[in-house]
């Protein structure tokens, strides 16, 4: 079994992040490091 490493993460970036998912507006890294911090399942996302 793989162990998850912690991230700490800033309130605010991560929530401007999400704003940006959410409109489309992340660069593709970004967007699936955020799908993968928040274990995001990339075929059903926005």
């Amino acid at each position: 079994m793989l162990r998850k490493q912690i991230q700490w993460i800033n309130t605010p970036v991560i929530t401007e992040a999400i704003f940006r998912y959410e409109k489309g507006l992340l660069p593709n890294s970004m967007k699936l490091w955020l799908e993968q911090v928040l274990e995001i399942d990339s075929k059903k996302s926005i």
